[in-house]
């Protein structure tokens, strides 16, 4: 799939082409003959493969506890081509009856856990087992720079996940997204809703929320291709560097100071989040339903044709009167 962000009103044929990419996957994936596939559309391949693995799993599992086997240890090959956002790994655990859930994040040899203490507290702890990963020595005396490092991530950890659960944005701060604007005789452009770049660019500046050193400009642009369905090369250093003073200029990025890094602002998480999740869990899910054809029609059109014919019966009213 080269396309993303495609609305389904003005090309149709996407929504179809959707359904074959699922059938295709489910195939791959060796799903039940008798079982009706089903999928999300996701901004990149990269989610679809996840969200296909996961499935795999679960359907591999299921299977050997049929067959009377041990499924605590399953073991999948990939190709190669797996791509990773930054240096390091992360480990997740499927949250199911009879297991404590618990995230783990790993970069370089520094380890960040998060639990339920005794199934009290959360617990964020980051432990750095080389400091030569951040640049700092092991002497004595660099021990508040390392408490700083380690605060810092288990600060922005916690932040992403409390804004991910209320990302609310004023209706001012929204209008103002959608304008131009100028800032210290700077201008920039509008940051529109249903721009399919400005749509991109705050889901891959999401990637990089909880990594401490920021992003560069050459992280971001052969993420930003996958998703808009171009070539690593059509995105050019120039493009790029336009796209962070806009999003600078408009507060969704900062600077980091004395680099040629950038993060997200506390409000910039928020309207990201606000933009990604409300396109792509709402909007575009109701749009496609509302629009579908060839299917049985969803509660959310029913109302909708309901509401028109009230409407209708009450300008007809009115005219007869």
């Amino acid at each position: 799939m080269y396309r993303n962000f495609a609305d389904p009103d003005m090309y149709p044929h996407t929504q179809e082409t959707e359904f074959k990419c699922i059938r295709w996957l489910h195939d791959l994936w060796n799903g039940p003959k008798d079982a009706e596939p089903y999928g999300a559309a996701t901004i990149g391949s990269s989610e679809a493969c996840m969200l296909g693995g996961l499935a795999h799993k679960w359907n591999w599992r299921e299977a050997r506890h049929k067959a009377g086997k041990d499924a605590s240890r399953p073991n999948m090959v990939t190709g190669g081509n797996v791509q990773t956002v930054a240096a390091g790994r992360c480990r997740t655990r499927i949250i199911q009856q009879g297991v404590q859930p618990s995230l783990h994040v790993y970069y370089k040899n520094t380890h960040l856990k998060q639990y339920h203490k005794e199934g009290r507290a959360l617990r964020t702890e980051t432990t750095i087992n080389n400091t030569y990963d951040f640049q700092v020595g092991r002497l004595l005396k660099n021990l508040p720079r390392l408490r700083e490092i380690g605060f810092g991530a288990n600060r922005r950890v916690l932040e992403v996940e409390k804004v991910s659960h209320d990302s609310q944005v004023g209706a001012k701060v929204f209008e103002k997204m959608q304008k131009p604007l100028e800032v210290e005789g700077q201008h920039a452009s509008a940051l529109r809703f249903g721009d399919p770049r400005v749509q991109a660019l705050l889901s891959v500046l999401l990637l990089f929320a909880v990594q401490p050193q920021g992003v560069r400009n050459r992280q971001l642009r052969p993420l930003l291709a996958q998703c808009l369905g171009l070539a690593q090369n059509q995105i050019t250093q120039a493009m790029m560097s336009y796209d962070l003073r806009r999003l600078r200029l408009h507060g969704i990025i900062e600077r980091i100071e004395a680099t040629h890094r950038y993060r997200l602002t506390a409000a910039g998480m928020k309207t990201a989040f606000l933009y990604s999740r409300l396109y792509l869990r709402a909007l575009r899910p109701a749009l496609s339903e509302l629009h579908a054809q060839g299917q049985a029609p969803h509660p959310i059109q029913q109302t909708l044709h309901k509401l028109q014919r009230q409407i209708d019966s009450y300008y007809a009213d009115k005219l007869a009167a």
